[in-house]
Formats: structure tokens, sequence, C-alpha cells
């Protein structure tokens, strides 16, 4: 098993990586982690604020598009481990202003390894560990699942920037050995989303009395994931996994986004009192947008059977924790909701 003495943890500000963090901090007292994030429209160190006085927790705001600032982290930590959750990920924005796209997932993406190469040295280098998405695999039909072996075929400039960034990845681990492992999740859902995202857009938007954006039909399906599983899986591919292994982590759990919102709605209705038949109300149909993906589904067989991962929630468990949380954390989504975010929102959605 492999054992890091201190991992840099790029954009732990963010969803997944302050969920990581907020997991692992307290579990491994004796590991060091160095939470590296620019804190762009996404990242919140509210999202992070109960382990922030934690003595084996640091931050370090800096941008991995900075090759000086990661440099300067390299010299200052000495990381024997890397766990790579920065980047930009939200579909819409890629197709809106693709530019920042390719300099954080992919010219970010080199600069780290850049810096982990120039470290490589037998047991002085751990681990790099790469969080990619399932979307460079493209769409699949009514049948059929992605497997670690499903040939890329992204669709969105975000899709396709990281399509490049786990290439990279692999190349660096082929032609100068840097030990790697790879993991494309399906969607994760769960507390600390930032509210661009489906589920706490539509969880925020029904609790408010919002109009719900339902892109076309709303008849494309994900495979959910909750955030926790994933975070945990992550923990085992890092440590257990061999060098040069990629691992597909979903939650088999495929649901149209029109069944999603359904379900988003009972449970808000449960919880608050309001009436479901309301909600339903405020569900509007917008108009698709371009290249959007039919189905995505993700066969997580491999590591059940080399890891032994299983996830602990069903949709319906997650779906239900993730509801409460939002209710029970309104000071959060104040935080969050900065006026560029809703400028944003306003510009994408207004006229849809």
């Amino acid at each position: 098993m492999v054992q890091p003495n201190t991992i840099l943890v790029t954009g732990a500000a963010g969803f997944i990586g302050s969920n990581w963090l907020n997991l692992m901090v307290p579990r491994h007292p004796n590991i060091q982690f160095v939470n590296f994030d620019a804190l762009t429209y996404a990242g919140n160190l509210a999202s992070v604020s109960d382990i922030a006085s934690l003595p084996n927790y640091d931050f370090v705001r800096g941008d991995i598009r900075d090759r000086n600032a990661v440099q300067a982290a390299w010299e200052k930590y000495l990381p024997d481990t890397v766990v790579h959750f920065a980047a930009e990920s939200h579909v819409d924005r890629s197709i809106s202003g693709p530019i920042d796209f390719i300099e954080t997932n992919v010219i970010g993406t080199m600069n780290l390894l850049e810096a982990f190469r120039a470290k490589v040295g037998g047991a002085t280098s751990v681990r790099f560990h790469h969080i990619s998405t399932d979307e460079v695999y493209g769409a699949l039909g009514d049948e059929g699942l992605f497997t670690e072996e499903t040939r890329y075929d992204p669709s969105s400039p975000y899709s396709a920037s990281k399509a490049c960034s786990d290439h990279l990845v692999r190349a660096y681990h082929r032609t100068y050995g840097l030990p790697v492992t790879i993991t494309n999740c399906s969607n994760n859902y769960g507390p600390r989303q930032f509210p661009e995202k489906l589920m706490p857009l539509m969880i925020l938007n029904a609790i408010e009395g919002k109009p719900l954006p339902v892109y076309g039909t709303g008849m494309n399906v994900r495979d959910w994931l909750y955030v926790d599983d994933h975070c945990e899986a992550i923990w085992q591919v890092m440590t257990e996994a061999k060098d040069g292994e990629t691992y597909n982590i979903g939650g088999n759990a495929e649901r149209t986004n029109l069944d999603v919102v359904h379900a988003i709605l009972r449970v808000v209705a449960e919880e608050t009192g309001k009436s479901y038949d309301e909600l339903v109300g405020q569900i509007t149909y917008v108009k698709d947008r371009p290249g959007h993906d039919f189905r995505y589904a993700i066969d997580a067989s491999r590591v059940r059977s080399d890891l032994g991962w299983e996830p602990k929630e069903t949709f319906e468990s997650g779906l239900k924790k993730t509801i409460r949380w939002y209710l029970d954390n309104q000071d959060w989504i104040g935080k969050v909701r900065s006026g560029e975010y809703r400028n944003w929102i306003e510009k994408n959605y207004s006229q849809r």
C-alpha cells in the first residue's frame, strides 16, 4: 500500500476536493495535507472551515496555470504525493468560454506533472493521482456501459480538455516513469456542490420558489455517485492500485434528468411541507445545450473486483442526505452566491 507523507491536493476548496479533505484530514493525522487552490468562483474556504485549524492541514492560494506558484509550493512543502482535483468543470461554461478550460485543465495539469517529474526519485515520490470524468468517453445509446477500455470521444470543450489531461498523465507515466493513477467518475452529488450544477440548482430553486430549468425534454441519462463514496474510492485507488492503472467509479444509479428533478421535489416536499404538485409546476423546459450527450453509464466492476470498493449510499439515501445538508447550511449557501455567480446564471438561463 502507498504510504504518503505530504499530499499536495489541488482544487480542494471546490466540491469533491473539499469533501475529500473533510474526510481524510481528520482520519490521517500523520499525513500533511496541503490544499493548493486558486479560489475561483467555485472555490470556497467555507467548505473546509471544519478542518482549517487542524495541524496537518495547510492552505496555499495558488493557480495551477502559474508554473512559478506551483514550483514555490513544491519547494516549501516537498510533497511526495499529488491528488489533482483542480479543474474547470462546468460544461455550459466551457461552451461559452473554452479558453479557461484549456489553460486550467491542460496547461495546469502539465505544470503539476512537470513539478512532480522533477521530484521523482524512487522512494521520494509516491503517487500522482488524477481525477477525471466519464464525459471523456462521449455518449452512449440506450444500452451499454463505459469501461476502462472505452474509446475516448469527447463532445464538449470541457470533456475534450479533460481527455487531454488524462492522456498527458498516462504519457508522463509511460515516457518518464511517473507513478500515476487515474479515476474517471460519473456525476457526483452531495454537500458543498456549487449551485450551478443540476442537483443544488434544483434543490435551492425548489426551496425558493424559482423556476426549475430542465434542458430539452429532460430525457438525458446520467449515472449518479454520492460524493463521499467517490472520495473513498479515490483514497483506495491512490493507495492500493498499481502504478499506471485507471479505474472507472460509478454509483450504479442511472436516472434521466427529469427523474432526478422529480426525486428532488419529492424529498423537498417531505422535508419542508411544500406541495409536491406546486413544486412540479416550477419545472421549466429550456433550450437544450449544444452537443448534449444523451447517456452516460459506468461499469465499475473492475474497481470492485480489484480493490473491493462499493458505494455505501443508494441514490435515495444520498439524495436525502444532500437535501438535508442544503436545508441545514443556509450560511454556506449565502457565502457562495457571489455577484459573479448570480450574473452568470442570469446571463445563461434567463433567455432559455
